[in-house]
């Protein structure tokens, strides 16, 4: 039976110490092979904590890893260099997110969210800019979200 270990760790940056070593140790599995494809495959979140599953086969010794995504605000915050979004979103504006930065995080978190196509992804990242206290492209990002109806950013969409 396969056994699961999960962690939050920061991206890039696992190491064979706790909390995955000792957690890792008895399953036998080669514990720097897990720490270098945790690394390899979080390195995109460096500086944030990221949820990680590693699933191991103790028969086998093989594992595989599954990688979270940070929450869509901590990595609008990433992106802008700020400490935290607004205490009162709708009088201050705390940073202005580029229509590229905007669907870049959409990327990150396709795979965790519930939108068709990477259009709504990114209308969903701008809906978390609106709680948040940050523009996009220096307007509101709800009438970005308009924009984005009405096809003004559709280039970015293709590929």
């Amino acid at each position: 039976m396969k056994q699961v270990v999960e962690s939050l760790v920061e991206g890039g940056k696992a190491s064979p110490g706790p909390p995955l070593g000792p957690a890792l140790g008895p399953l036998g599995v080669n514990i720097s092979a897990v720490v270098a494809a945790i690394n390899e495959k979080t390195r995109d979140f460096a500086g944030m904590k990221v949820p990680v599953r590693v699933i191991v086969d103790p028969k086998t010794k093989s594992f595989e890893i599954e990688v979270g995504t940070p929450p869509t605000s901590a990595l609008i915050i990433k992106e802008l260099g700020i400490e935290k979004g607004s205490s009162d979103a709708r009088a201050n504006i705390v940073g202005n997110l580029s229509m590229e930065q905007a669907v870049k995080i959409a990327r990150m978190k396709r795979d965790g969210m519930l939108a068709a196509d990477l259009k709504a992804a990114t209308k969903e990242v701008l809906g978390t800019c609106v709680s948040m206290g940050v523009s996009v492209e220096g307007k509101p990002a709800k009438e970005v979200q308009r924009e984005i109806d009405e096809g003004k950013y559709d280039h970015l969409f293709e590929g």
